[in-house]
C-alpha cells in the first residue's frame, strides 16, 4: 500500500506483468537510495576518485560513497569531471564496439542538453571528429554550452534546432545519437515527484513525440551510419515497440553489443521479419544505477552525396593575419585552425571539419562552435574563460596554483591575495593542476575575470 501511495498503481501493475517473479526484488530495490556517479574527463588528469569503486561499463565511471557538495569543488567547477548517472554511461561500450574512436566522422547528439552524453561522446570519439550538440529548448542551451566548455574541447557546434531542421541536410551525420524526451520511469528513485506527472496517457505522447523526431532526423544520417536510441524510461511502447516500428519502416539493421555478465545489464530481442533486434535494459534491482534502454542501428545503403545549404568562404569574416599572428601563440597547435570573427569575437574552428562547419552554418542556428578565443584590442588578445578551460591552450601560458580557500574565493568572484612579483597581464589561475580562469596581475592589484554569471552564489 505504502509504494502505491510513493508510485502511480497502473505503472506497478505494468512493472509486475513486464518483470514476472523479479517484481518483488525490483520494488524493494526502489526503496533503495540512488547512487552517486561521476565521468572524470580525460583530458584533464586528476586522480581525485582513483579509490572509488569503478563503473564496469565505463572506464573513466566511478560511483562515490557519499555525495559531496559540487558546487564547491573547484575540480568540478574547472571540467574535472561531470557528475552522471551510471546506466546511461553505457554509450561508451556502443561507442567502442562500433571502432568509432579510429575515424574522423561527424556526429549529432539530438537531445544534448544538459551535456552528459555530449562530453561523453568528446571523450570518445577522435579530437578531429566533429560533434554537434543540439538543444531543442533554448532555455536549456546555456547550461549545455557551460557544460561543454568546461570539457576543454574544441571540436563540437552548439545549435538550437527542432528536428524538423535537420531534414535538410541528408546524409550528413555518421552517427546520431537519440536521447529521446520520454515519461522518465527510470529516474523515479532518484525523483519522487516525478512519479506525479506519469500518466498512460503521457506515454502515449512520449511514443507520438519519439516517433516523430525519429522520423524527422533519419534522413540526415548517412547510408553505413548508426543511430543510437535511448531513454530513460522502462516502459516496452516507448523502447522495444518504437525500435520495432522504425526498423519495420525503414532499412536498418540491428548492432547486438558485447556484454559481461556480471554487470547485470539485460538484452531483450525483439523479432522483426526474422531479423532480431537487440536492446539494452538496466533495472536497479540488477545493478547499481537508474533505468535506462539503449538499442544501435544501422542504416543500410552505401554514401551518397550529402545535400542542403552551405555558406561560400567569401561569406564568412576570417580574422586578418595581423590577428592571427596575435592569437597563435596562445595555441599549442595553431596551425591547425581557422580563424574567424564572429560578434567581435574570435573563434578558432579546426580544418579537419571546417567543409562541415560551414554547411551546419548554412543549415541550422549555430549557438555556439569550436574554440571562442576572446577579442583583440590594439594588438593584444583579451583571453575568453572558454581559452583557459581548453585543452589546445599553449603549455607556456602563465599560471599560478591556488589552494582550496583561494580557488572557491577566485569562483565567488571576490578579490584574492597572490604573490605574482613575477608575473604582469593575463594569468591563469589552477587548482590542483586544473584551469579556473583568468586573472589580470596588474602594478597595485590583481583583477578576478571569472565571469559573473558563472559564480558560486551559495554560501560556503
Amino acid at each position: 500500500m505504502e509504494k502505491e501511495q510513493t508510485y502511480p498503481v497502473e505503472f506497478l501493475l505494468r512493472m509486475e506483468l513486464l518483470l514476472g517473479d523479479e517484481y518483488p526484488e525490483f520494488l524493494k530495490a526502489l526503496d533503495q537510495p540512488a547512487p552517486v556517479s561521476v565521468r572524470v574527463n580525460p583530458y584533464k588528469n586528476n586522480e581525485l576518485f582513483v579509490n572509488s569503486e569503478r563503473i564496469p561499463w565505463c572506464k573513466d565511471g566511478y560511483y562515490l560513497a557519499t555525495r559531496p557538495v559540487f558546487t564547491i569543488d573547484p575540480v568540478f567547477q574547472a571540467g574535472g569531471y561531470y557528475v552522471q548517472e551510471a546506466s546511461s554511461m553505457f554509450l561508451e561500450q556502443v561507442i567502442t564496439h562500433l571502432e568509432l574512436k579510429q575515424r574522423n566522422i561527424t556526429v549529432l547528439d539530438l537531445s544534448a542538453a544538459p551535456g552528459g552524453k555530449s562530453t561523453h561522446l568528446l571523450s570518445l570519439l577522435s579530437k578531429e571528429s566533429l560533434l554537434v550538440a543540439n538543444e531543442v529548448i533554448k532555455s536549456r542551451v546555456s547550461v549545455l554550452e557551460e557544460n561543454i566548455v568546461k570539457w576543454g574541447c574544441s571540436n563540437f557546434v552548439i545549435t538550437n534546432n527542432d528536428p524538423s531542421d535537420f531534414t535538410e541536410l541528408t546524409g550528413f551525420f555518421d552517427v546520431i545519437l537519440v536521447d529521446a524526451p520520454c515519461s522518465g520511469e527510470g529516474m523515479f528513485r532518484k525523483d519522487k515527484q516525478a512519479s506525479k506527472h506519469w500518466n498512460p496517457s503521457n506515454v502515449d505522447l512520449c511514443v507520438s513525440r519519439q516517433n516523430r523526431i525519429i522520423n524527422d532526423i533519419l534522413p540526415a544520417l548517412k547510408p553505413d551510419g548508426y543511430l543510437i536510441y535511448s531513454t530513460c524510461t522502462w516502459n516496452e511502447q516507448e523502447n522495444e515497440n518504437n525500435i520495432k516500428n522504425i526498423v519495420g519502416s525503414n532499412d536498418l539493421s540491428s548492432v547486438r553489443i558485447p556484454l559481461q555478465k556480471q554487470w547485470g545489464v539485460v538484452e531483450t530481442k525483439t523479432d522483426v521479419d526474422n531479423e532480431l533486434i537487440y536492446s539494452y535494459r538496466f533495472y536497479p534491482h540488477k545493478l547499481n544505477g537508474e533505468g535506462f534502454f539503449i538499442s544501435c542501428l544501422k542504416k543500410a545503403g552505401i554514401n551518397d552525396e550529402v545535400y542542403g545549404k552551405k555558406i561560400k568562404k567569401s561569406q564568412i569574416p576570417f580574422a586578418s593575419v595581423k590577428d592571427k599572428n596575435v592569437i597563435a601563440k596562445w595555441l599549442t597547435y595553431p596551425d591547425n585552425f581557422e580563424f574567424l570573427i564572429i560578434n567581435e569575437q574570435l573563434f578558432a574552428i579546426k580544418k579537419t571539419y571546417f567543409e562541415n562547419f560551414l554547411q551546419l552554418k548554412g543549415s541550422l542556428y549555430l549557438k555556439s562552435a569550436g574554440l571562442n578565443m576572446g577579442k583583440v584590442i590594439r594588438d593584444e588578445l583579451i583571453p575568453s574563460h572558454d581559452l583557459a578551460l581548453s585543452v589546445e591552450i599553449a603549455s607556456d601560458v602563465p599560471f599560478i596554483e591556488l589552494d582550496l580557500k583561494q580557488a572557491i574565493d577566485y569562483l565567488r568572484k571576490v578579490d584574492i591575495v597572490l604573490e605574482t612579483s613575477t608575473m604582469q597581464g593575463w594569468v591563469i589561475v589552477k587548482y590542483k593542476g586544473l584551469s579556473l580562469g583568468w586573472v589580470k596581475v596588474l602594478k597595485n592589484r590583481i583583477n578576478n575575470y571569472f565571469p559573473k554569471e558563472l559564480r558560486i552564489r551559495m554560501q560556503v
